[in-house]
């Protein structure tokens, strides 16, 4: 079973392909019944559908090919409830010969794009937290308005960085739709509000940094007064306001004063540069809710350093307070962390509400507090970064990717979006790991055991790419007994707002078999690339409230149990232990995740770790895996590139290796080969077989870099040398201080254990029983 070509199809990949009929044996797989879901995943395979989809009257599910149909009474039979519906008047020439694409075997996923959807279809989706915008935009009063860009910019960077930044803002202007709403705030010790529609000079509202305002308070100080008439079922006026604007009508005033932000160099000795970080956002979040942009928006702070006044404080200003260390979260030394951290929660509560997206660009050789700032960023499934400078391509290749348009010149954006999850009545929903949050809607289908964000059918996310991909955990229900042979299917909704404002509907049909505990085809359905990927997220959730030893200790006890269950061996006797084709890379798997970043945090900043974990959560199956075990490839002068295993013993002088682990890609010459390469040899038309193999990983790399969003770290180093620990460091231990080892022979200097000595240890385990 090809298990990438069946993702290409669904844009779905199980844990499980086949599942057992009762939940107890179910719970035996020992890794949970689970799929990840790339919701928009790019396929040209995907029809789009000019028409309002056809829903069960009874269960909510979207016609399509599992659907029995009666073509003379023109009704259809809903797989998931049983229920028969009549087709539509518009479906009244449908026959055997004649029929729509939703019905057809090849289209699973299917996408509706009605130009009057949310006019028809408006009383199926008042699930949407949104559904006010919805109605405004659908009765002609927003028709025109499109996404809104608040641009929350740090004047306490330095000259260079500032520099940066505004030329990049300033082509960003230059490329944005005429209806794109835009506004601009800066920061420093207060929060500086443009009125970018007051065209006499420079107007701006301060705002004090070390206060915590409401919404309320915000609109009220920015002289914004919204009248609400939801009591009469009409759409909330808003009187004229100059801070949030079309570009159409104020591009010359905000490119102006973007290019009039500079830089704050005065900073008292031995202090930080005062930052209200938490203020600014705050300010920018009332801005959007006061002005009621609901249809899709983003704040997009720009940041050099931590905050370190008001709400979102991270440190003091004096330097001589150091910034919080793993070890500082941990013993509950950091003063501001908690205080922090539920005032970003807050904040993201709001974010949810309004739909609104938080990006945080963050570029300094220190900390900013991307782990407080994480919580929101990532329930929004905003964009984050850190670096080292704004003058990086990290940043600008960012930037130019979010700001990238289709073929038809939208924005390559999409807000606003909910998944709705369908099932049969013999699966149960227990939850979801992802960039999205639990809207709490409960049905008969939703399972009392939470798994992350559960206790729901339907997830909200403010904003979502075509490579956000989401973790969904279900179990067998124990009220009814499945027949083995039988199918079950799960259908996936996910509305949204696509670039050009209008609504979207995305279908996608799932079908899988119900088989006996004992069958084979358990086994064979059993996807190890997609079960890694799940445990990651798992760890990962479980990390936030467990110490880094308890993850690792649940870890083994899964894998040891895993292959107690799974493993062909004879009793008390691990020298005959193993393990089929479909199973023997998983022990592998474990070992690496856990000894990767997300786990083992030594050598990590809190930033770090929250900015590894974030990316983690919704990356798809392959990054994933490059994240857990990262790739290594060989490039020698006998022949092309090969993969060789992640190992020490795979370091030779005369070997070019490429390695990458997602956040960085890392280029390792052998010592003779720098060595000729020093001594320029190169460069000489004898030796042209040395400069192609210099030159190979190069273009490799470069290729890595530029389909990676944010981009990684590009490293080039030789062998010894300092840089050359990012690959050390992620290497297989087989050769360390207590082996045999030939001299000159790498050797890492650990007490870790190798693979090999992990392997053994977990065969004795297993085969205990």
């Amino acid at each position: 079973m090809d298990f990438t070509e069946l993702e290409a199809i669904e844009g779905l990949r199980w844990s499980w392909n086949s599942w057992p009929p009762s939940k107890s044996d179910a719970a035996s797989l020992i890794i949970p019944l689970s799929l990840l879901q790339t919701p928009l995943m790019q396929s040209s395979e995907i029809p789009i559908l000019p028409y309002d989809p056809v829903i069960c009257s009874k269960c909510g599910a979207v016609l399509n090919p599992y659907a029995r149909v009666d073509y003379t009474s023109r009704i259809w039979s809903c797989p998931f409830c049983y229920a028969r519906n009549p087709f539509p008047r518009s479906y009244s020439s449908i026959a055997e010969t004649n029929l729509p694409a939703e019905l057809f075997p090849t289209y699973s996923s299917v996408e509706y794009a009605a130009a009057d959807h949310f006019a028809n279809n408006l009383s199926s989706s008042m699930s949407f937290s949104s559904m006010a915008s919805f109605s405004s935009t659908s009765s002609g009063g927003g028709g025109g308005v499109g996404p809104a860009f608040v641009f929350v910019v740090d004047r306490c960077m330095e000259k260079e960085e500032i520099r940066a930044v505004k030329h990049e803002l300033l082509r960003v202007i230059e490329q944005l739709p005429e209806n794109a709403l835009v506004g601009l705030i800066e920061f420093d010790s207060m929060v500086k509000v443009h009125d970018i529609g007051f065209s006499e000079c420079s107007r701006v509202v301060l705002l004090h940094g070390q206060r915590e305002l409401s919404s309320e308070q915000i609109q009220q100080f920015l002289g914004i007064n919204r009248t609400r008439m939801l009591q009469l079922g009409k759409t909330p006026v808003i009187q004229k306001q100059g801070f949030l604007l079309p570009v159409s009508e104020c591009e010359f005033s905000i490119s102006s004063a973007i290019e009039e932000i500079d830089s704050l160099v005065h900073t008292k000795r031995g202090h930080r540069p005062q930052r209200c970080t938490g203020a600014a956002i705050s300010a920018a979040l009332g801005l959007l809710e006061a002005c009621l942009v609901n249809t899709g928006s983003r704040i997009m702070v720009f940041t050099s350093g931590p905050a370190t006044l008001g709400p979102g404080i991270i440190v003091d200003s004096d330097l001589s307070k150091a910034i919080r260390n793993h070890g500082d979260l941990i013993n509950d030394h950091a003063p501001y962390f908690r205080k922090s951290s539920a005032f970003y929660k807050r904040l993201s509560e709001r974010l949810l509400k309004s739909s609104i997206v938080l990006d945080f660009f963050a570029c300094a050789l220190d900390q900013v507090g991307t782990a407080e700032v994480k919580a929101p960023v990532e329930s929004s499934g905003g964009f984050m970064i850190i670096g080292e400078t704004f003058e990086s391509d990290q940043f600008r290749k960012c930037m130019r990717h979010i700001f990238s348009h289709d073929e038809e010149g939208n924005l390559k954006m999409y807000f606003d979006a909910t998944i709705e999850i369908v099932t049969t009545r013999d699966v149960k929903i227990c939850g979801a790991l992802g960039p999205c949050v639990s809207l709490q809607k409960k049905n008969n289908i939703v399972s009392d055991n939470e798994t992350g964000e559960g206790g729901t059918y339907m997830w909200k996310l403010n904003t979502l790419t075509n490579k956000t991909c989401i973790a969904f955990f279900f179990q067998v229900s124990d009220e009814q007994k499945a027949q083995p042979g039988s199918a079950f299917f799960i259908q996936f909704i996910t509305r949204y707002r696509h670039g050009n404002m209008g609504v979207r509907k995305r279908v996608t049909t799932a079908a899988r078999r119900w088989v006996g505990k004992q069958s084979p085809e358990i086994v064979a359905g059993f996807d190890q690339e997609a079960a890694a990927a799940v445990m990651a997220r798992l760890a990962i959730h479980r990390a936030e409230t467990c110490y880094s030893r308890d993850v690792v200790r649940w870890l083994d006890d899964t894998l040891i149990s895993f292959a107690s269950k799974f493993g062909d061996y004879v009793q008390e006797d691990a020298s005959t232990f193993r393990l089929t084709s479909n199973f023997s890379l998983y022990p592998q798997f474990m070992f690496y995740l856990r000894r990767s970043q997300f786990i083992d945090v030594f050598n990590c900043t809190p930033d770090e770790t929250a900015f590894f974990k974030l990316m983690l959560n919704r990356e798809g199956v392959v990054g994933s895996l490059v994240m857990i075990q990262p790739t290594l490839f060989q490039y020698s002068f006998d022949g092309p590139p090969i993969p060789v295993l992640l190992d020490v013993r795979s370091i030779s002088s005369d070997v070019i290796l490429l390695f990458d682990s997602y956040f960085h890609v890392v280029i390792h010459c052998g010592s003779k080969v720098a060595q000729w390469r020093k001594l320029g040899y190169d460069k000489d038309p004898n030796h042209e077989n040395l400069r192609k193999l210099l030159e190979a990983p190069e273009v490799d790399a470069e290729q890595l870099v530029a389909e990676r969003i944010p981009a990684p770290k590009l490293i080039k180093c030789d062998q010894h040398s300092s840089q050359a620990r990012f690959l050390l460091a992620k290497l297989n231990p087989s050769v360390t201080q207590d082996s045999n080892y030939e001299e000159g022979s790498d050797i890492i200097f650990t007490d870790d254990l190798s693979l090999q000595v992990f392997i053994d240890h977990l065969q004795a385990l297993a085969v205990q029983g």
